[in-house]
C-alpha cells in the first residue's frame, strides 16, 4: 500500500474498494510534469523565505529534477496504489532523498496544488490549440487561394440561393476559427493566475512569497481571493465551452463536405487516404473521417455539460467532486487536437469538380436576386421587382422554358426593362458574383 499524504486522524485502513473508487492516478498522471515544476518553484520559495533549510531545499530540488528526467525518458512507472499524482511524486521523492522529501508539502495543500497543475497544463494546451487552429486556417486559406475564380451555388434553407465565390465560403469558416483562437487567447489571461498559497482554503500563517512563486512559474499574477482559488473551475468550463464551439464549427464544415462529396452534389473529391469502404458494397467510398468529426461534437458537448452539472450544486470550498473535471478536460483537448490535425491534411488533398459545379450554376433561379436588383436600379420598387422576377421564374418552371430562351417580346410582358441581352448579362456567374 502506497504511503498517503494524510492519515494521522484515522485508526482504520481505507476499504480497498473505496481506495480504487477515490483514486485518480490513472488519469491525473498526465499532470506529473506540471506537478514537478510547480513543486520545484514552491521549494525554492520555501528556502528563500527561510521556511525550510536551504540544504533540504537543494536536496528536494535535485530529487525533483531527477524525477523529471526519468519522466521525460519514460522511466517512471506510476503506482496504481497511489491516491493521486501528488502522492506518487512525493513517494518517489522520498525514495530518492529520504526524510527531507517530507518538507515539500510545507505551506501547500493538494487543493491549491491540483489547481496549479491544472492551470499549468491548460496554459500549455491552450497555446498548442491556438497554433493548431492557426494551421487549420492557413490550410483553408491556401485552398481558397487556389480557387479564387471558382464560383459555387450558395444555399439558404438547403435550396439554391445565389452564386458566391468558393473563397468566400471557405473564408467564412476561417472567420469562425479565428474567433475560436481569439477565445482561447482571452481565456489564457484568466488561467494565468497563480492559485498556490491558498493551501486548503484561506492560505497559511507561514511567511510564504506568492509573488515569487508566480514569477518563477510564469504566471501574470496571484489569485486575489484564496477561497475562490481552490473552489472554482470556471477556466476549465471556459476551455470546454470554446472547444464545444470549435467542434460545432468543425461539424458544420464536415457536414457541408460530406454533402458535397455525394453523387447528388458531386462538388468535391476527397482523397482515398481519408475514406473507407464497405464490407458489403464494393463500390463504396465513405467519408468516415468527416462523419466522426460531425459525431464527436456530441462528445465535446457532453464533456462541457458534465463539468457544468458537477459544479452547479457544489458548496463553496474544495470538494472531491472537482476531481471529475480532469477526464472531460483531457478528452476534449485530445479529441480536438486529433481532429484538427487530420483536417489540415485533408484540406491539402481535396479537389473541386468544376464541371459538376458549373452544371449546378446553370440553374436560372440562382440569378433571380440579381435581376430584381437590376430592376431596382431602373427605378422599380424592390417589392415590385421581387414580384416581377418571382412571376418570371414561376412562368419559366411551369412552362418548361428557360428564361434565356425567351424572346425579348415575351420578357417585356413581365417588365419593359427585361431583354435577352439583360438576361444573358445577369445570368453569367463570372460577371455577377459580388
Amino acid at each position: 500500500m502506497a504511503k498517503k499524504m494524510w492519515g494521522g486522524r484515522f485508526a482504520k485502513k481505507t476499504d480497498a474498494d473505496v481506495e480504487r473508487f477515490l483514486s485518480s492516478i490513472d488519469f491525473d498522471q498526465r499532470l506529473a510534469r506540471y506537478d514537478i515544476l510547480g513543486s520545484i518553484a514552491h521549494t525554492q520559495m520555501l528556502a528563500r523565505t527561510k521556511i525550510i533549510p536551504s540544504v533540504a531545499a537543494q536536496a528536494i530540488t535535485r530529487g525533483l529534477n531527477s524525477i523529471l528526467q526519468d519522466l521525460e525518458k519514460g522511466k517512471i512507472k506510476f503506482d496504481k496504489d497511489c491516491e493521486d499524482i501528488h502522492t506518487n511524486i512525493v513517494n518517489l521523492l522520498r525514495k530518492k532523498i529520504g526524510k527531507d522529501g517530507e518538507l515539500l508539502h510545507t505551506a501547500r495543500s493538494r487543493n491549491d496544488q491540483v489547481s496549479l497543475d491544472t492551470r499549468m497544463y491548460c496554459k500549455n494546451e491552450v497555446n498548442n490549440l491556438g497554433l493548431k487552429i492557426k494551421d487549420l486556417e492557413t490550410s483553408l486559406l491556401k485552398l481558397a487561394g487556389n480557387h479564387k475564380k471558382t464560383i459555387i451555388p450558395g444555399y439558404t434553407h438547403m435550396q439554391h440561393a445565389i452564386p458566391l465565390r468558393l473563397s468566400q465560403y471557405l473564408g467564412a469558416y476561417c472567420q469562425m476559427f479565428k474567433r475560436d483562437r481569439q477565445r482561447l487567447k482571452e481565456v489564457y489571461k484568466r488561467i494565468n493566475i497563480l492559485p498556490l498559497g491558498a493551501c486548503a482554503l484561506i492560505g497559511t500563517t507561514l511567511p510564504i512569497d506568492r509573488n515569487y512563486t508566480a514569477k518563477a512559474l510564469g504566471f501574470s499574477g496571484v489569485a486575489k481571493n484564496l477561497v475562490d482559488a481552490v473552489s472554482e473551475r470556471d477556466f476549465v468550463i471556459e476551455i470546454l465551452s470554446i472547444l464545444a464551439i470549435l467542434g460545432m464549427h468543425l461539424s458544420r464544415m464536415a457536414e457541408d463536405f460530406i454533402m458535397w462529396s455525394t453523387s447528388e452534389f458531386d462538388f468535391i473529391e476527397i482523397d482515398e487516404r481519408f475514406c473507407t469502404g464497405s464490407s458489403f458494397m464494393p463500390q463504396k467510398k465513405n467519408c468516415d473521417v468527416l462523419e466522426l468529426i460531425r459525431g464527436n461534437t456530441g462528445r465535446l458537448y457532453g464533456n462541457l455539460v458534465s463539468v457544468l452539472v458537477m459544479m452547479k450544486g457544489m458548496p463553496l470550498g474544495y470538494n472531491r467532486d472537482l476531481q471529475l473535471d480532469k477526464e472531460p478536460l483531457f478528452s476534449s483537448i485530445d479529441l480536438t487536437k486529433e481532429q484538427v490535425k487530420i483536417l489540415v491534411k485533408l484540406f491539402r488533398s481535396i479537389k473541386f469538380k468544376k464541371k459538376s459545379i458549373e452544371k449546378q450554376l446553370k440553374d436560372e433561379s440562382l440569378y433571380a436576386t440579381f435581376l430584381a436588383e437590376y430592376l431596382v436600379k431602373k427605378g422599380v420598387a424592390f417589392k415590385d421587382a421581387h414580384t416581377i422576377i418571382g412571376r418570371l421564374i414561376r412562368y419559366s418552371q411551369t412552362n418548361f422554358i428557360k428564361i434565356k430562351d425567351m424572346p425579348t417580346e415575351q420578357l417585356k410582358k413581365f417588365s419593359p426593362y427585361l431583354t435577352k441581352q439583360v438576361i444573358a448579362k445577369f445570368m453569367n456567374p463570372g460577371l455577377m458574383v459580388i
